[in-house]
């Protein structure tokens, strides 16, 4: 057994707020502004340019990428960092049609995450080879996986609903056609319980700021099957990914291992930070996590559905199926979600008329949950979403 949740001491949560939005953003683990600090005045400022050696700076992101490695069931090695998650997208991509020349067909689902999509149509353009990208719904996802398909791309929880893809039926479906599996743990690292490894996909990617608490603009990861790693071709030969960066040939050659798909220079202050984030997770075993996140979810269902008749459940009832979130889909939903936000419970709404809440185990308990419901009821049943200061739009919804 891991360590007891929640473990509400390590976060720094604002007095009279309840977070239900882990999910579009974390909170601020408490070490967290400690180690920026750190980071800036003792490494970058007393050490400066020396700190690539002596701070450890060059070898943070393999450090970093081996914890997460931990968090989704992957071996030490095969996860780098950096960059931000559609630039890991498009590398995956791009390796991966690499791997199947023959084939001109991009398979995602209509659920997506856009930017994943946004990153395939540019992809194809860029390449102008003639490939396509099949968008189906996501239940219709493993009959549309067929012989013509070079990559399936797919994001494992569905951001706007909580609905989860089966991981393991369909990359065994995508490898039964010859096809290359890549998915986008945006909304599954730190929220289910995943093995990589066990699932034989050969890409993954994901980003660190949602459930892995790594704040706004914390570095993305990307996880490559070990035994393909060396044949794998970098789109985007940046200098952080060759073998010898400092040898300063003038010619690429790819490093030997995932530290390939490095681009840039690290983001040190982000991924120092994040670092600190994945301190909170020591001890804490995923399936405990996950029977937390299932039963926090599972109770505010039954607590929403019953005060609040107006609200229809969009994520499956089925927690087995679903991620570490919950929607309600309501014709007025971006007021509504505003009035309940202004009242200190933190969701967010996705267009056109879905409000989300996010389910972090790591600093909620069912007496969050409860309070949280009692708050939605009052906003609901007494419509103070009308208000007009609700009804005006933000930027970021």
């Amino acid at each position: 057994m891991g360590v007891s949740l929640p473990r509400k001491e390590l976060f720094d949560i604002p007095e009279g707020v309840i977070y239900l939005d882990g999910n579009s953003l974390g909170v601020l683990p408490k070490g967290a502004a400690a180690r920026a600090e750190q980071t800036i005045t003792e490494e970058w400022g007393a050490q400066l340019i020396r700190a690539w050696n002596s701070a450890g700076w060059m070898a943070l992101p393999q450090v970093v990428g081996d914890r997460i490695a931990d968090l989704i069931g992957a071996p030490a090695g095969s996860v780098a960092t950096g960059d931000t998650l559609s630039i890991k997208v498009y590398q995956a991509l791009a390796a991966a049609l690499k791997m199947r020349p023959d084939r001109k067909v991009i398979l995602s689902d209509n659920g997506n995450f856009p930017s994943d999509l946004y990153m395939a149509e540019g992809l194809i353009k860029t390449l102008d080879q003639g490939y396509t990208l099949r968008t189906p719904a996501p239940e219709e996802v493993m009959a549309a996986i067929t012989e013509e398909v070079a990559v399936v791309m797919l994001t494992q929880v569905d951001y706007r609903s909580g609905r989860m893809h089966d991981m393991a039926a369909i990359t065994q479906r995508a490898h039964e056609v010859g096809a290359v599996m890549i998915w986008d743990l945006a909304h599954s690292a730190g929220a289910v319980q995943l093995d990589m490894a066990a699932s034989n996909a050969e890409f993954a990617v994901g980003c660190s700021y949602k459930y892995l608490n790594g704040g706004p603009g914390a570095p993305a990861f990307i996880y490559v099957r070990p035994d393909i790693v060396e044949s794998i071709e970098p789109a985007l030969s940046g200098w952080l990914g060759h073998d010898a960066p400092f040898a300063m040939e003038l010619s690429y050659r790819p490093a030997s291992a995932t530290e390939r798909m490095r681009v840039g220079t690290p983001p040190i202050l982000q991924l120092a930070v994040l670092q600190e984030a994945l301190t909170a997770w020591d001890g804490v075993d995923m399936a405990d996590l996950r029977a937390a996140s299932q039963r926090l979810s599972d109770l505010f269902i039954t607590e929403v559905e019953k005060r609040c008749p107006m609200l229809a459940l969009a994520s499956p009832r089925d927690a087995s199926t679903r991620g570490s979130q919950v929607s309600f889909a309501f014709e007025h939903g971006y007021p509504a979600m505003q009035a309940i936000i202004d009242r200190g419970v933190i969701g967010d709404f996705r267009a056109p008329n879905i409000m989300r809440f996010g389910f972090t185990p790591l600093y909620l308990d069912d007496a969050d949950i409860i309070a949280a419901a009692d708050i939605i009821e009052d906003v609901m049943a007494k419509e103070l979403w009308r208000a007009e200061k609700y009804n005006i739009r933000s930027r970021v919804t």
